[in-house]
């Protein structure tokens, strides 16, 4: 059974994927566990004749936190050890699934806030938030 803290970062990042839908992403993995980290979402920009070409990668940073806590804070939370793991594990992604080299990819951080009852207050998409 899994704990309350990994069932409410499940619940942050379900809302981050549906979120990420909505705007016409589309969503690649989830959770894809790599030696040097986690990547909670892996993401495609798309476009095209019918949207059926991928326009760039993008690599989700999720940050879950309740509603009395600043979303600020939780987007401190994403400091420069953890911002050289995620460009690791982005780029061993890249190799891994053999992605061309001229696709362009990014690192953006979505944070999800949530009330007491873990419904969804606020989202806010930082885009290029890894560099």
């Amino acid at each position: 059974m899994p704990s309350s803290k990994r069932k409410f970062g499940d619940i942050g990042e379900n809302s981050a994927v549906e979120f990420l839908k909505r705007k016409g992403y589309g969503i690649l993995d989830r959770n894809y566990l790599l030696k040097c980290g986690e990547i909670d979402i892996v993401a495609a920009k798309m476009g095209g004749f019918l949207n059926q070409k991928i326009n760039s990668i993008v690599f989700v940073e999720v940050k879950t936190a309740s509603d009395n806590f600043s979303l600020a804070f939780a987007a401190q939370n994403v400091h420069s050890k953890k911002k050289r793991r995620l460009i690791k594990s982005a780029q061993v992604y890249l190799m891994d699934k053999k992605i061309p080299k001229n696709i362009p990819w990014q690192i953006d951080v979505v944070l999800i806030s949530l009330d007491d009852r873990n419904k969804l207050v606020r989202i806010e998409h930082l885009e290029n938030a890894v560099w």
